[in-house]
């Protein structure tokens, strides 16, 4: 069987988060998106744990269903299943720098939530503070609690190329697993690309050879859901089965014939990004100055600022090219259509054994473009849930509609519109220094965006 996931999320006791991020419209936004399999977000804050044992119950398999505490409601086979899955910011010095890194911790019980909780308490952590709690741990002590506690738990670090609060971040972060994590790092199967970072570009770090490369959406409402997910396939169900699906070729988990018979068909089966370029630290610049530099300026004219002499904030693309053992050229990258998909995937010729990958954009900035306005209006909103209700969820319209059926429903530009997204004929002026990056999908190409869009193609 085949899921999409989403399994980095926030709820409502995070900072910056919405109020409606709670159990239940969480997953209804995940069967709006056409999620299968969500992150319950955030287990380590009290009041947000005590939601998630009043509202979920436990399916038997490490995963868990909607309760029903109505008697009137009743959840189906297809509808989505939540994972137990928290983000932590450990705040520590090593090597005489100020370290910042955030960190998924994925747990098969809330037993081991609870008794991980404890644990961190009693090391001075405050979890009450936010869904995203600050502690003063180092990435080594977290992999050693968490691990100490249930060895079946996983770590992975998030949004691994932000520049302020992530493992490769050029403000904060380390570079290499092995410096961040040290003895640990056997135990980190998986990074994160986060959103201004696509498969292609972690490829290039020898060290991720060995490990698989997830997308989420790290969202922070509702209609963010999705942004970013990571497809399994699947023998069953369940949390061990997604956890043998992210461990490489060659770790086996002990187990019983038939748990081991079916560990071969669990697998990643493709990840849905965010173009990187709409990320908002893709480039390098100073959005003070309204300065943006890619990586080939950035080499040529170095890193402090025309304007007012600080320094820029170093983009995503440029600490890839610093930290890679391979040109994007080595990767031999081409694309190809899968049955039943309408959006071409991503290969590397070069590691065909590497899951590939699509390129979208998310509906409602389709729709915002499309016929006028902003994905908040209510125009735009009208026309978004006309298309759910038809087709059932925005990946099915985003990945499968065919041309013909969205005309039918929504009008030629509207088709028009998805179908370029499809074919990737749009243009991104990308993000840079906390500012996201703009979609375009009918647009004036002057020679300037030539320019960029030919780089920003060569990533693909």
């Amino acid at each position: 069987m085949q899921v999409i996931s989403d399994l980095q999320l926030h709820s409502k006791y995070a900072r910056a988060v919405s109020q409606e991020m709670i159990i239940r419209k969480i997953w209804d936004w995940a069967k709006i998106k056409g999620i299968g399999l969500i992150a319950t977000g955030d287990w380590t804050h009290p009041l947000w744990l005590r939601e998630i044992k009043n509202d979920l119950e436990e399916t038997g398999k490490g995963l868990y269903k909607l309760k029903d505490k109505s008697g009137n409601f009743k959840t189906e086979e297809k509808d989505p299943l939540f994972l137990l899955e928290t983000e932590v910011s450990c705040i520590y010095s090593q090597g005489g720098k100020l370290r910042r890194i955030h960190t998924l911790i994925w747990s098969p019980s809330i037993e081991s939530c609870e008794k991980i909780n404890k644990k961190l308490i009693s090391m001075g952590a405050n979890l009450m503070s936010d869904g995203r709690p600050i502690i003063g741990l180092t990435s080594r002590q977290v992999c050693e609690t968490v691990l100490s506690v249930d060895p079946k738990c996983l770590i992975i670090p998030a949004h691994v190329w932000t520049p302020w609060f992530s493992l490769y971040g050029s403000e904060s972060g380390f570079d290499s697993i092995e410096e961040c994590f040290g003895e640990f790092s056997r135990y980190i199967y998986a990074v994160e690309t986060g959103l201004s970072s696509n498969p292609a570009m972690n490829w290039r770090i020898k060290e991720l050879d060995s490990r698989s490369i997830v997308s989420f959406s790290d969202a922070h409402s509702g209609p963010k859901l999705g942004r970013e997910a990571t497809v399994f396939e699947l023998y069953e169900l369940s949390f061990e089965a997604i956890k043998q699906a992210i461990m490489r070729p060659g770790k086996k988990i002990p187990g019983d014939a038939k748990a081991m018979a079916g560990e071969a068909k669990n697998k990643i089966a493709y990840t849905i990004e965010f173009y990187p370029e709409e990320g908002k630290y893709h480039y390098t610049g100073h959005r003070n100055c309204d300065i943006k530099q890619n990586p080939e300026e950035t080499r040529s004219k170095g890193t402090i600022c025309p304007v007012c002499g600080r320094k820029l904030t170093i983009g995503v693309m440029h600490r890839v090219d610093q930290l890679a053992g391979r040109g994007e050229e080595d990767l031999k990258m081409h694309k190809k259509t899968v049955d039943n998909i309408s959006v071409k995937m991503h290969y590397s010729a070069q590691f065909p054994d590497r899951p590939p990958y699509m390129m979208f954009v998310p509906l409602l900035e389709i729709l915002a473009e499309a016929i006028g306005g902003s994905p908040t209006s209510k125009n735009v909103q009208n026309e978004y849930f006309k298309l759910i209700d038809y087709f059932g969820s925005e990946f099915n319209i985003l990945l499968t509609v065919k041309h013909p059926e969205l005309v039918k429903i929504s009008g030629e530009r509207v088709a028009e519109a998805i179908e370029r997204v499809r074919n990737g004929q749009i243009y991104v002026d990308p993000g840079y220094d906390g500012v996201f990056g703009k979609v375009k999908i009918w647009y004036e190409q002057t020679d300037e965006k030539k320019t960029d869009k030919k780089e920003q193609m060569s990533l693909f």
